[in-house]
């Protein structure tokens, strides 16, 4: 009684009947039910609103399935009288056809997300881009890390080595695509290197060399920063400098502190200088190199791991000064406070020592000071430097007193003396304010504007100060990125002065190769992840494959069909009977499970597919014969108990498959039917005439057709895919189109020869032919766009006949006799 009573309930507050489309509730009036002969209803007034891509027939809004639509309109379309009196029960739910609530299988196992691949894709270079030159960058630290390329416009570009993947001569079948290798790559980086990376390939400001993109060396596994290559200098040409000369290095300065300025409102901390970071452009403006910015951070922390090897731990001033020293060597001018971090990290310092002078935006200041101080002076500026720091001593300072003060301490005296003697004239006002700069303290210092206007001031009276942009606060909100300190850095670790791996694609000389990548931090591609299996048992080329049963179908042209175990791929049992080659054949479940084959000779033969398995056919049947028959070409069955034959006489021939009886013929096609395939109750056919043509499953009517007619056989359709609203044709020129709900999204060439199958699963595309390649594609996109790319290529012995995907293994048929079946293992 309970129970009764709860369902009662149920029916009483259970929604009236509505329509799909408006959500409107019939009622006979306003809201008119029609009946479409799929037997789902909308009211009259939408069916008369929807869009009809095609004559005389319209799209179901319940399951998508095209059908036919009378000329005049939804009014000649019968009343759903039943809808109007009774309330839809869950048994009239209608389940849309094709629609599989099984996850599918994937077929290639990768860790990124859709996502991932949007923001990335835009930052990967293509792989004819770039072309490398095969030497080192020079400099004082000529580095294998570094080479010299030019881009497609014969422009001169800088690469910066950042992580490594596997070669082209990995052991896997499956040869991944250059885009997906250097996706797999950045996702097996650290999500602070993807960062830093993003941020340096991304910084668009005046003054900042441009980076590229990312690019991928095939060839040697190496992926690599591509940057604008500029016109260094030498220090030779700052040596015995005139008073005009000296204003034009002030106005190099200005340059170099608008740059560093944008390099801030980026969120990007450098730290330190060198000489070969600052490079000129064709009107000899100053500018600032990103990449060569990344070498010599890389170069900084080699120097700091070679000369503190022998250091015992904590160090003391003398030995920081010993590092500073071997910095000044190289060119390199660094902030006290970033050696300190440096330092920390290696465990070489007191802990909480120096704590209190974090790295921030006034730790740009320094290094740009020292450096024009260095391009002022010349090698006398490092020579006296250099002596100072070599006789620091901490013997007679106080116990408490840090050994980094007395460092300091050292510098600051020597840096006055320097400016006081040697900056004079109109250099003068700069003498204090140079050695604020020089301050321990970051927040003590001067920012880089407030440098910016002192050097200003030398150039040109600030007449006009109100119009100078530059006291603008850096937003809070913005990461920053301390350029020295970060992971990109860390790529190259020195043990000894011997190059301990000779990293590929680059010279082995003197001065290169003296870093080893760090291979815990660079991600790489699994290794042969993808197997195969061979499958022999033909005497002839393979021309179909169906799956079902738990078997693997396939037929050849040595008129047999091999039937196969899907537990270990063996050959189980052979169906005989032909007499001349099977072109095509599937496979029925049903009470009746059967695999059904056809020949070129017209034959059409059942075969019982219940174990035990007969050799011979429970029924057959012929087609019908004239002067234009060349026998059947391809077949497909529907849910109304119909099997379909595709043939050389243009026609598609409806057959029952309880007796072979001919149930009607379709004519249409003006050459041979290639290519059949079932889908959403709609029934496609593929012709060599360039054409897809949509035939009604329930009465067997033409609904329309895809794609122009052409001439010749140049856009012959050779085979057709079809999974939920997504139908592809493959094309005798090797291009595909690709369909979504009878409307074309992708027209596209994938392969260099004639497209002889296809098979689509889910997002995986497959497609192979003439040149013996199976590609593999991803699709991906909404109703508005579709994208097709490219995942990667499985090369084969023979020309490939047939193609067939199940729960993430691709089975493929050759002509060379052989069937394979590809999977993910490891």
């Amino acid at each position: 009684i309970v129970l009764i009573l709860h369902r009662s309930f149920e029916s009483l507050v259970m929604e009236a009947p509505e329509c799909p489309v408006c959500l409107q509730s019939f009622d006979g009036d306003c809201t008119v039910p029609r009946v479409l002969t799929c037997g789902h209803s909308a009211c009259e007034e939408c069916l008369r609103n929807l869009p009809k891509k095609f004559p005389d027939t319209i799209r179901c809004p319940a399951c998508t399935v095209l059908v036919k639509f009378p000329p005049q309109g939804p009014s000649a379309l019968p009343k759903n009288i039943d809808l109007l009196r009774l309330f839809p029960s869950s048994s009239q739910t209608s389940l849309e056809p094709g629609r599989n609530s099984k996850k599918p299988v994937e077929f290639v196992t990768r860790s990124w997300s859709d996502d991932f691949y949007a923001i990335w894709k835009d930052r990967i270079l293509l792989h004819d881009a770039v072309s490398v030159d095969g030497e080192s960058e020079g400099g004082d630290f000529a580095s294998s890390s570094r080479l010299c390329g030019c881009l497609r416009d014969d422009s001169k570009a800088s690469l910066l080595r950042v992580a490594s993947f596997e070669h082209d001569d990995c052991d896997s079948v499956l040869k991944y695509s250059y885009v997906q290798r250097m996706m797999s790559c950045l996702w097996d980086m650290g999500e602070e290197e993807r960062d830093e990376l993003d941020t340096i390939i991304f910084v668009k400001q005046r003054g900042v060399s441009k980076v590229f993109g990312l690019w991928g060396d095939l060839k040697n596994g190496v992926l690599y920063l591509v940057g604008e290559k500029l016109t260094g200098f030498s220090l030779e040409e700052f040596e015995n400098l005139t008073e005009d000369d000296s204003l034009r290095l002030a106005i190099i300065g200005m340059q170099i502190c608008e740059a560093l300025l944008g390099l801030h409102k980026e969120g990007v901390i450098t730290g330190c200088l060198s000489v070969s970071c600052v490079k000129f452009d064709e009107f000899e403006n100053a500018y600032v190199d990103l990449i060569e910015f990344m070498e010599t951070g890389r170069n900084v922390h080699r120097l700091i791991s070679e000369e503190t090897s022998s250091f015992s731990k904590p160090v003391g001033a003398r030995e920081m000064g010993l590092v500073l020293v071997r910095l000044l060597q190289n060119g390199i001018f660094l902030s006290l406070e970033v050696l300190f971090g440096l330092l920390k990290e290696e465990n070489m310092l007191i802990k909480d020592a120096g704590s209190k002078y974090l790295v921030s935006y006034s730790s740009d200041v320094w290094p740009v000071c020292l450096l024009l101080l260095k391009l002022h002076l010349g090698k006398r500026f490092s020579e006296e430097l250099i002596e100072s720091l070599n006789c620091v001593d901490t013997k007679g300072c106080e116990e408490e007193t840090e050994d980094f003060l007395v460092l300091y301490t050292c510098i600051a005296d020597k840096l006055s003396s320097i400016v006081e003697s040697e900056l004079g004239g109109k250099f003068k006002p700069m003498i204090k304010f140079f050695c604020q700069c020089c301050c321990l303290d970051p927040q003590a210092r001067p920012g880089l504007t407030d440098l910016w206007k002192c050097i200003r001031e030398v150039v040109v009276s600030p007449r006009f100060s109100s119009m100078i942009g530059l006291n603008k606060a850096i937003s809070g909100k913005r990461k920053e990125y301390r350029l020295v300190l970060g992971e990109l850095c860390r790529l190259v670790e020195v043990g000894s002065k011997e190059v301990e791996e000779e990293l590929p694609g680059t010279e082995n000389g003197s001065d290169a190769g003296e870093g080893k990548v760090d291979t815990d931090f660079v991600g790489r591609l699994s290794k042969g992840n993808m197997k195969s299996k061979d499958m022999r048992g033909h005497q002839d080329s393979v021309t179909g494959l169906a799956l079902g049963g738990g078997f693997l179908f396939s037929c050849s042209l040595d008129k047999d069909i091999l039937v196969w175990s899907l537990k270990d791929f063996s050959h189980v049992h052979t169906f005989k009977g032909h007499q001349d080659k099977v072109m095509a054949l599937i496979h029925i479940d049903g009470a009746e499970p059967v695999c059904v084959s056809g020949d070129g000779g017209g034959g059409i033969f059942v075969w019982s597919t219940t174990f035990p398995l007969a050799e011979q056919p429970i029924r057959k049947w012929y087609e019908p014969k004239d002067w234009r028959y060349t026998g059947i070409h391809a077949m497909a069955y529907s849910e109304y108990g119909h099997v379909y034959s595709g043939s050389g006489d243009n026609t598609i021939k409806a057959w029952s498959l309880q007796d072979g009886s001919l149930v009607c013929t379709m004519t249409g096609h003006k050459s041979v039917v290639s290519t059949l395939v079932v889908q959403n109750g709609v029934l496609y056919s593929g012709s060599w005439d360039g054409t897809v043509r949509l035939w009604s499953l329930s009465d067997h009517s033409f609904l329309t057709v895809l794609g122009e007619e052409t001439q010749g056989i140049g856009r012959s359709i050779l085979s057709l895919a079809a999974d939920d609203q997504t139908l592809v044709a493959a094309y005798q020129n090797g291009d595909i189109q690709i369909w979504r709900d009878d409307a074309l999204m992708k027209s596209m060439q994938i392969q260099s020869g004639a497209i002889l199958s296809v098979a689509v699963n889910g997002k995986w595309l497959f497609t192979g032919g003439w040149d013996k390649t199976v590609k593999v594609q991803e699709l991906s996109g909404d109703e508005i766009s579709l994208d097709c790319t490219h995942v990667g290529s499985i090369p084969g012995s023979s020309v490939i006949t047939s193609l067939l995907y199940w729960e993430g293994k691709l089975f493929a048929g050759f002509a060379d006799k052989t069937i394979k079946v590809y999977y993910s293992g490891r």
